[in-house]
């Protein structure tokens, strides 16, 4: 199994847009050029681990955090970004973004033979 350098860099990516941070701003703080940053963020380019250990601690989360997606079946995939969307959610907000995840994921598994035959398109 090889990783998906797109998806880390995309998890990058939306960490850092959380954090409103540049990635002038990232770059800086883990001495690293903004180019090479983004790279990184587009998955043109893999980082060193020691680059993703920095990335990691300058984004205030774990390496793990920024390779998941790349185990399969990983059941706690988004669980960091979920929690921060609804970190200043009041009740109200949570309850309507719930009912929304459950109808969409109903939508998606009762509409997955869609998917099977649009592929069959190409």
């Amino acid at each position: 199994m090889s990783l998906d350098y797109v998806l880390i860099g995309r998890r990058i990516h939306d960490i850092r847009k959380l954090l409103h941070m540049t990635q002038s701003e990232l770059a800086e703080s883990v001495d690293l050029t903004e180019p090479y940053i983004s790279r990184i963020e587009t998955g043109v380019r893999s980082g060193s681990l020691d680059s993703y250990v920095r990335i990691a601690a300058a984004l205030g989360v774990t390496v793990d955090h920024i390779l998941y997606g790349n185990q399969p079946h990983d059941r706690l995939e988004y669980q960091p970004e979920f929690y921060k969307l609804l970190q200043d959610c009041s009740s109200y907000e949570r309850r309507i973004i719930y009912e929304l995840a459950v109808a969409a994921k109903t939508s998606l598994r009762n509409n997955r033979c869609l998917l099977v035959k649009s592929r069959s398109h190409y």
